[in-house]
């Protein structure tokens, strides 16, 4: 057998990336759409379920939604580090380990946030790393990185409006360490859990978020200066205030 064979995860992850002006061309056949919901005709018994009423403190978890229009207000930068707690924070702390606000498969915790800071009140625009043991932001380089955030995004306009722009890497090695090539399918769950606890965080702080998987991968490497293979951008996220509505 091929020794190249064995590495399969490392080829689905180089294979699948986004090169610009080398998309994949697929045109959508609505007449051959899958159905969105399943059924079984015969279950043996079927239970009806109450309807869900949520507790009136909890609305984030209802109105959750993607929004791609923001407001010019700049962010507070409390709730910077209220979000960036609850995308990805430690809660308890033990000798060999620590337990986050998200799960992670093994507890390795592959997945590193980076902020294209574009408007925030106290924080000069530029690219950060949240350093989670110590919950602080890193800075990497100053300036505005906007357009080069939006074009390694397919170049999708939110990104530039943004307040700032969340990019979530992967380093491999974390994970592959226990999971080898398996590694790749836990990489994409964990960032998953990181998605849905910045939608809902957002929510309950009452800003407007949309993530993104829509990436030209090696795009978005170069502006983190990472290489793309020890560690990789995975996914985006961006956030601002709602527009007002009178």
């Amino acid at each position: 057998m091929d020794s190249n064979s064995n590495n399969f995860g490392d080829q689905f992850q180089n294979k699948s990336k986004y090169v610009r002006d080398d998309l994949p061309k697929h045109f959508l056949n609505w007449d051959t759409k899958p159905k969105t919901y399943k059924n079984y005709v015969n279950p043996i018994k079927i239970i009806h379920l109450s309807t869900p009423e949520f507790d009136e403190d909890l609305p984030f978890i209802t109105n959750r939604q993607s929004l791609r229009t923001f407001s010019q207000e700049a962010l507070d930068l409390e709730k910077i580090s209220l979000l960036l707690f609850g995308i990805s924070g430690i809660t308890r702390s033990y000798p060999q380990f620590a337990l986050r606000t998200v799960p992670s498969a093994g507890g390795l915790f592959p997945i590193e946030t980076y902020s294209v800071i574009n408007n925030v009140d106290g924080i000069d625009p530029g690219i950060y790393h949240h350093n989670i043991k110590d919950h602080v932001l890193e800075c990497l380089k100053l300036g505005d990185y906007r357009i080069e955030a939006m074009k390694a995004c397919l170049d999708q306009k939110m990104v530039y409006n943004s307040a700032i722009t969340f990019v979530w890497t992967a380093i491999i090695e974390r994970a592959k360490w226990k999971y080898l090539q398996r590694c790749y399918r836990y990489i994409y769950m964990d960032a998953g859990h990181v998605g849905q606890n910045f939608y809902l965080v957002a929510e309950a702080l009452g800003l407007g978020a949309c993530t993104i998987g829509a990436i030209y991968d090696n795009e978005l490497n170069n502006l983190l200066e990472i290489d793309g293979v020890e560690e990789t951008a995975i996914y985006v996220g961006v956030i601002g205030n709602k527009i007002s509505i009178i």
